[in-house]
């Protein structure tokens, strides 16, 4: 091969001293493949940019930092797959460690030709942190092509792509994401590599540990983003017409057992939770799609 076989990508911004936790992670790598790190520093204006300066120039293996000033964890990615040599890309966020097997372990996930894109298992590694943004199954699992990827299936804090993949569905949508009033990136980008003809795979045995520092009290903001966020995702497949009846085949089923569990529970706090998530998300739905009708308008004036 002309590259490396793994490029290891993620953006960062104004997390200068959490930084440093991943980058004493990643140098601790136990790598028996070709790999490199590429690092995109979203517009920081910390002392992240020396941070890396300074990680780059002692590590002892192919370091690239890049800078993106425009807002949008899309964009810095998008940046980085610009440059990324790697046959595999795998990302991860800055407030992750990685195991030390990382590397070999998504190098192995894609010696299956039929696998276009993957997940890991992300743990908890404070236990006084919220259980939020974790992986709660050690199951393996498969998902066909051309099928409807749930949010939360894979984690964007561990997921892996062939990066040919990632350059036929164009990369990530700078339109969802951190940086934009939508989250949802991470669906969007696994669901493209699935209707573009692509298996997915989750596996335990990628294992990144997230340090996010949010507490119980932070779980219900975030959630609203996260609802939010995975509603402009399914808005944008309804857009579609080859994966519309798909969306709204799962979308109304899902809600069916979620009214269906509401009634059950009654006013106890299960039932009062899954309506608030299905309000956030047909808020996420409307916002959306308002959203696209006035960048078309915007466009066509």
């Amino acid at each position: 091969m002309d590259g490396p076989a793994v490029s290891l990508l993620f953006c960062t911004r104004n997390r200068a001293e959490q930084l440093k936790a991943c980058l004493e992670h990643i140098a601790r790598l136990i790598v028996s493949c070709s790999w490199e790190l590429v690092i995109v520093d979203n517009g920081s204006i910390d002392d992240t940019g020396r941070i890396l300066s300074e990680y780059a120039a002692m590590a002892p293996f192919p370091t690239v930092i890049l800078y993106e000033g425009r807002a949008g964890k899309s964009r810095g990615l998008n940046q980085g797959l610009r440059v990324a040599r790697g046959e595999i890309v795998a990302l991860i966020d800055d407030d992750c460690y990685v195991a030390p097997d990382y590397i070999d372990r998504a190098r192995e996930i894609f010696d299956d030709p039929r696998i276009g894109f993957a997940g890991g298992r992300v743990e908890l590694f404070d236990p006084t942190d919220d259980p939020i943004s974790t992986t709660a199954t050690n199951e393996l699992q498969l998902l066909a092509p051309r099928n409807y990827v749930a949010p939360g299936w894979i984690l964007g804090a561990n997921m892996m792509f062939r990066r040919h993949v990632l350059e036929t569905i164009g990369g990530f949508d700078p339109d969802l994401g951190p940086g934009t009033p939508f989250y949802g990136d991470d669906p969007d980008v696994q669901a493209r590599a699935s209707f573009a003809g692509w298996w997915g795979l989750f596996t335990p045995n990628a294992v990144v540990a997230h340090h996010h520092r949010r507490k119980e009290k932070d779980a219900a903001a975030l959630m609203r983003v996260y609802y939010k966020g995975g509603g402009a995702y399914i808005a944008k497949f309804l857009l579609l017409s080859d994966t519309r009846s798909i969306y709204l085949r799962m979308w109304f089923s899902r809600w069916y057992w979620e009214f269906r569990r509401v009634a059950r529970a009654g006013s106890v706090p299960p039932g009062r939770y899954a309506l608030r998530y299905l309000l956030w998300e047909v808020q996420g739905v409307a916002s959306y799609l308002e959203y696209r009708m006035r960048k078309r308008v915007a466009n066509t004036s």
